[in-house]
């Protein structure tokens, strides 16, 4: 067994695939021109943005580039595995139609519709005609393999939180894919 040694982000920097951003946001580098990417607002001055990048600069190391790079976390801990079944082939399923009369609408707005009210406000709208899109999980279900005990039950979550001053958990809403 090799013992692994994690060397810091900034030693090695991460490898990571720009995409495109909205208009109002820029990339910027505090390594060079390609490494330790930081996503800046475009409208700020020159000096501020000097400013900006000189204090980024200077606590670079205390930025989490990796999951590795939080001190006291362990990635098995944070990192979501999908238990795939050995014989599982991956699939493709196609793309569910749509009323003619709305797809160009759709396609045009990106999903959303345009509404103007009486005070001349425009206000974004969801075009629902009565239909809704549901996605068959049931060939995913198969797949996968079953955890008979996903999540602590609540009773032993109180009896473990008992007599304690403090705790923490861990959110997965805003961050999870």
């Amino acid at each position: 067994c090799e013992a692994k040694t994690n060397k810091s982000s900034i030693d090695e920097p991460p490898e990571v695939e720009l995409t495109d951003l909205p208009p109002h946001l820029e990339y910027v580098f505090l390594e060079g021109d390609d490494k330790l990417p930081f996503i800046i607002a475009r409208d700020l001055s020159d000096e501020e943005k000097t400013a900006l990048i000189t204090v980024l600069k200077s606590y670079k190391r205390a930025i989490a580039w990796k999951l590795f790079d939080i001190k006291g976390t362990n990635p098995e801990f944070c990192t979501h595995k999908i238990l795939i079944e050995d014989d599982f082939e991956p699939m493709v399923q196609h793309q569910r139609r749509v009323n003619p009369k709305i797809h160009d609408v759709i396609k045009k707005e990106g999903g959303f519709t345009v509404v103007e009210n009486e005070g001349n406000e425009l206000i974004p709208t969801r075009l629902v005609t009565g239909w809704r899109v549901c996605i068959d999980y049931r060939k995913l279900t198969e797949a996968t393999r079953k955890d008979h005990f996903p999540l602590p039950f609540m009773d032993q979550m109180l009896e473990k939180l008992a007599g304690n001053e403090y705790y923490c958990f861990l959110d997965g809403f805003l961050g999870y894919f």
